[in-house]
């Protein structure tokens, strides 16, 4: 049996990682400016990490969520912390497609409806009504189709006022920074008039902060650069620095009925060590305020190279567009300067490394992102 072939590769082969360095199986060394799809949060390999699954893999790795699991206690309690949101509840699955799907099931069971307001260039997940939601049609196949899915330009405030309007819509969801859109950004002002319109109409507001989550921004969430808080927030990605773990942050205003959402795998015992012991890292070594620190740095350096037609982005999630393609550029990066980064759509190259980026790597990056230009 072969894997089936839906992802074109680099022929690389990565064997090992340290912070913010991955090696591949010859000891070449590689600088990693994209984490993985921002899944590397607090770095590859932290030692407190690796102790902490160490020590759980000897006692125990799953057992179902019939049984009393206090690692979902703790987990819920720093999250609530960190994060400023301990009012809402927790409830983890394994994905970020997967916390999507319970957030807008829940929206749905909350006011009846089954409408959704999504933007374009959104990407939201590949699971049934997740991918509904994502505006690429490409990836839409038609068992996904049915659901109504109305796409609006980001800060478009008149189009959202008159769909919101006519009273049918279960949710609105938005990301805290579009990440496979671009890094585009949705302004102040209009996430303050999505939260005050879906009061208005009795719609669920929900935050998906898969990517744009976990410091990443220089905030907890991208979205507390203002003060609107989501009814539902949605997180995946940096939650497990690798191990697959999601989570959906929900209001007081839902209430829980036994059966109403359901996981196998989700909140295991293993899953929420690794979630514990990212938010334990990211609390002790200051890693949200290094990400807005280092990430002003290198956007101000950015935008000092004339090469480069824009620059956008908060903390360490960085989007630097270009006026041509920038397949190249990426390969030359990749295979002249050992270094990863992203890409989103033809002429933007994404960066998303580990929270712990140093301002000394930050400079080397720099470096030799102008040995391609």
């Amino acid at each position: 049996m072969n894997t089936f072939d839906v992802y074109p590769l680099f022929d690389i082969e990565i064997t090992k990682g340290n912070l913010c360095n991955t090696y591949d199986k010859q000891g070449n060394e590689y600088l990693d400016l994209y984490g993985g799809h921002a899944v590397i949060s607090i770095g590859h390999s932290h030692p407190y990490f690796v102790e902490k699954m160490q020590k759980q893999l000897k006692e125990l790795i799953f057992y179902s969520n019939s049984v009393i699991n206090p690692l979902q206690t703790e987990l819920a309690k720093k999250l609530g912390d960190i994060s400023g949101y301990d009012d809402y509840s927790l409830f983890l699955v394994n994905s970020g497609a997967e916390a999507n799907e319970n957030a807008l099931k829940l929206a749905s069971f909350y006011n009846n409806r089954s409408k959704v307001i999504s933007f374009c260039k959104a990407f939201h997940g590949r699971t049934s009504a997740a991918v509904r939601v994502t505006d690429n049609p490409n990836i839409i196949a038609p068992i996904n189709s049915a659901m109504e899915v109305e796409y609006i330009k980001l800060n478009d405030f008149e189009a959202v006022s008159l769909a919101l309007n006519k009273n049918d819509v279960a949710a609105v969801i938005i990301e805290g920074i579009q990440g496979v859109g671009g890094v585009q950004i949705p302004s102040a002002d209009f996430l303050k008039h999505l939260r005050n319109e879906c009061t208005k109409t009795n719609t669920v507001l929900i935050l998906d902060e898969i990517q744009s989550g976990y410091g990443r921004s220089g905030k907890f969430f991208a979205h507390q650069y203002t003060n609107v808080r989501p009814d539902i927030i949605t997180t995946a990605k940096g939650m497990g620095n690798g191990f697959p773990i999601g989570g959906v942050l929900i209001s007081p205003m839902f209430k829980p009925v036994y059966g109403m959402l359901g996981t196998t795998f989700g909140g295991n015992h293993f899953a929420c060590t690794a979630a514990i012991a990212v938010l334990d890292v990211i609390k002790n070594e200051n890693l949200i305020e290094n990400a807005a620190n280092v990430g002003k740095y290198l956007i101000n350096e950015l935008k000092s190279i004339p090469e480069i037609k824009e620059v956008r982005g908060k903390g360490l999630m960085i989007g630097l567009e270009f006026d041509y393609a920038v397949k190249d550029l990426r390969k030359k990066l990749l295979f002249e300067q050992k270094v990863f980064t992203g890409a989103s759509g033809t002429n933007i190259i994404r960066l998303l490394p580990p929270l712990c980026l140093s301002k000394q790597q930050a400079d080397l990056f720099l470096e030799k992102l102008k040995m391609c230009l």
